[in-house]
């Protein structure tokens, strides 16, 4: 089949299984060809949360369809391509969860959606990039500890300054390995640019940036934007979308680094194979469904 023939046929599917399609906005761009909701961690939350579809396929990663599964017990959720894995998540599990926290008794965990669901039974609410700042306000706590990704855990540090953040040391490599070489580069060939950066990259990159945002943040800024030149900090995927949706602004992708292997796995082929024979369902054990329930619930209710 062509690619115009596959995207017809998963249209097509997806009405006669009652299916929809949740797609990070990391994924390979064509896959918004087929998706029902393209977004962020936190929006696609809330879409796993509020479907009445029968069957969910996440186009992301693993953690992610984990996440929409707990929201949504009783759905199938299909991950497309099983091998869509992410490197920050895979850095905690949870015997050194249980280590972390046996290191400073009672006091709460902040956990970011990018990790195990293992990992979300361990703690008291979840957090994304987006609303990483008002979860943590929100714990009205004098300490917390905040797992995995050190990075953004220092940026809600420098937001907050009546809470320790106690951070795991975790990072997302995409994110963590740019550098600020990488920006001042960047900013000299284009010193009319603004320079838009995820909070999961380092407090030096941070520091270079005009505006921090998450992936939905970025976008917003550029809508909101009278600037009509941007160098952007975070997955390739970010900048793709932005300049297929704004053809008359200019967008610097920071770095070929910064592209997430992981995200790039599924296809529009991976979905179609996918809608056809219910594959790969993703299933999360009873006893950590409930306790990981309950923060991801916390946070969008706090969001």
């Amino acid at each position: 089949m062509t690619n115009k023939d596959i995207i017809k046929n998963i249209i097509k599917l997806k009405r006669e299984k009652n299916a929809i399609i949740l797609a990070h906005c990391y994924q390979n761009i064509e896959i918004d060809e087929v998706a029902d909701f393209v977004g962020d961690s936190l929006y696609l939350s809330r879409q796993a949360a509020q479907t009445d579809a029968d069957i969910i396929v996440f186009a992301g990663v693993y953690f992610m369809a984990e996440t929409a599964k707990i929201l949504s017990p009783d759905k199938k959720v299909l991950l497309p391509d099983k091998n869509a894995g992410c490197l920050m998540a895979d850095m905690i599990n949870l015997e050194q969860i249980k280590s972390f926290k046996k290191k400073y008794p009672s006091t709460p965990v902040v956990c970011y959606v990018n990790s195990t669901a293992e990992v979300k039974s361990q703690s008291d609410i979840c957090c994304t990039s987006a609303n990483a700042v008002n979860i943590v306000k929100s714990l009205n706590s004098d300490k917390v500890l905040f797992v995995p990704d050190k990075n953004l855990g220092n940026y809600v540090q420098s937001k907050i300054e009546k809470t320790e953040i106690i951070c795991y040391d975790g990072y997302c490599p995409v994110h963590h390995n740019l550098t600020v070489e990488e920006v001042i580069k960047q900013k000299n060939l284009h010193p009319e640019a603004k320079v838009l950066v995820h909070p999961e990259c380092t407090a030096g990159v941070l520091k270079t940036a005009d505006y921090i945002g998450s992936t939905t943040g970025i976008m917003n800024y550029v809508k909101n934007s009278g600037e009509k030149s941007f160098i952007i900090v975070t997955e390739i995927g970010v900048t793709e979308r932005l300049k297929r949706d704004y053809p008359d602004k200019e967008f610097i992708h920071i770095s070929n680094k910064a592209v997430c292997q992981s995200m790039k796995l599924i296809t529009p082929e991976d979905i179609y194979n996918s809608l056809i024979n219910e594959t790969f369902e993703i299933t999360v054990p009873e006893d950590i469904i409930k306790p990981a329930y309950k923060p991801i619930e916390k946070m969008i209710k706090v969001s």
